[in-house]
């Protein structure tokens, strides 16, 4: 590796240390709706966001929520050295992106069939620390 490459890469990696970030693949929900939930938490501070999803009635909020939760948790083992207390975490960014889709038939009048589309969704949180 160039000595060029090499510093952008080591910069690169000392932004990235105040993120973490949680993954969910194929979440069995439609991208959709999942969006729905996502647009509500978006920029928002983590235990505001807890909140949001712990009231809100949808199924998408539950597997945010644990999500969420995960992202938290990676942020936590990546800065020992900080606590939860002096940072102030933030959803900086959260993907919902469309995945595999499961294709059924649906009977209908006169030998016809309609096709249903059984849609899921992969999801990726980020959570950034913001000093006070």
């Amino acid at each position: 590796m160039g000595a060029r490459k090499r510093l952008k890469a080591e910069q690169r990696k000392e932004e990235n240390k105040s993120i973490a970030f949680a993954s969910l693949k194929n979440s069995p929900i439609a991208p959709r709706k999942m969006r729905l939930v996502a647009d509500l938490i978006r920029g928002v501070e983590v235990n505001k966001a807890l909140n949001i999803l712990q009231h809100n009635p949808k199924d998408a909020s539950k597997s945010l929520s644990t999500l969420l939760r995960s992202a938290i948790a990676n942020w936590e083992a990546k800065n020992e050295d900080k606590s939860l207390e002096e940072e102030e975490l933030v959803v900086k960014t959260i993907e919902v992106s469309p995945a595999g889709m499961l294709k059924r038939i649906q009977p209908r009048a006169q030998g016809r069939a309609n096709r249903i589309r059984k849609r899921s969704n992969h999801v990726r949180i980020v959570v950034d620390g913001v000093k006070n």
